[in-house]
């Protein structure tokens, strides 16, 4: 939070009197040392819709500021950026609070709208879940995961929250971890770094390009089994498919993928139709760890395997003659 005392008026302005120490600051520096909690580029944005008042007019980004002038802010989301229809949709939350909502998404359930995907979304839940959503862009998702993946995601529940969060992502502080079924046999884990950028022909897919952002995908090996292995892959940056594009980088593309298998896979007989016909990319989001943004304590979720990812294991060991473990 600010070092300076700002007082929350019923309607939301956050008054400030600018400090002395501030003395020949851009407002938009002023604003960045008065509120860290809030992004630079939301503070822009603010000024830019007219929403900080400087003396009682409104403010422009490079004027000077000498202390003693009065600051009112009013941290509010346009209604223009959330045009979307609250849904009530059936959540799975392992964890809520004033600030933090941890929801383990199903299969199916597509994140954010979008081409095709206008209503049905987790968005639209969590605008009927939480309605105070709707002043929060993007209702507080902070990152996503694929339609058909599976797991842990956090939302945030203020606009503080969300910029701290975002931040965490940014500095690589929040952990997450996700088991993943691959085709073939890995004896051993490791880690890929190589960028990430769209696909140069294929622009529904990614792929790994020069010209792609950086990233970082650690794995070990969790299970193996003739013609596919289990593993435990830890994200250092979060990549559209990042996992589903390193994987398959490895030539040990995800059991399911759609997108990313190129034709059969070489496979043991017994496990040829349980991996062909597993209909969604084996990949669930298992573990998140994170800085609480209010309180700074460290919080961690763990959430098992959904079913079908269960019972294609189960239907695997019984393939193969194995004997279940305890």
């Amino acid at each position: 939070m600010s070092n300076y005392n700002a007082n929350i008026l019923p309607d939301d302005v956050i008054h400030f009197v600018i400090p002395a120490d501030c003395a020949g600051f851009r407002l938009d520096q002023a604003l960045a040392k008065l509120l860290p909690e809030y992004s630079r580029s939301r503070l822009q944005e603010w000024v830019v819709l007219q929403q900080v008042l400087l003396d009682g007019k409104p403010a422009i980004s490079k004027q000077k500021v000498w202390g003693g002038e009065k600051l009112d802010v009013l941290p509010q989301v346009q209604q223009s950026e959330q045009p979307y229809l609250a849904e009530d949709i059936p959540l799975d939350i392992v964890y809520e609070d004033d600030d933090l909502l941890v929801i383990n998404k199903p299969v199916g359930l597509v994140v954010h709208p979008g081409s095709g995907n206008w209503e049905g979304t987790l968005l639209n839940a969590l605008l009927y879940h939480a309605p105070q959503l709707s002043g929060v862009p993007r209702a507080g998702i902070v990152h996503r995961l694929d339609k058909d993946t599976s797991g842990l995601l956090v939302v945030a529940k203020t606009l503080v929250a969300q910029t701290n969060l975002v931040r965490q992502l940014q500095e690589r502080a929040v952990k997450r971890e996700y088991l993943a079924l691959v085709h073939g046999e890995l004896e051993h884990g490791g880690y890929v770094d190589q960028p990430i950028g769209r696909h140069p022909t294929n622009r529904v897919k990614m792929a790994v390009v020069e010209t792609g952002k950086d990233a970082v995908t650690h794995y070990k090996v969790e299970r193996a089994f003739p013609s596919c292995t289990l593993l435990r892959c830890t994200l250092e940056t979060g990549r559209t498919h990042q996992i589903r594009v390193h994987m398959t980088y490895l030539r040990h593309p995800l059991v399911g993928d759609s997108v990313y298998l190129k034709g059969p896979q070489k496979c043991v007989l017994p496990l040829r139709d349980l991996l062909t016909r597993f209909p969604r990319q084996a990949l669930h989001a298992t573990r998140l760890a994170l800085e609480h943004p209010a309180t700074g304590q460290m919080m961690e979720w763990h959430v098992p395997l959904p079913e079908d990812m269960k019972q294609l294991l189960k239907n695997i060991k019984n393939a193969l003659d194995e004997p279940e473990s305890a």
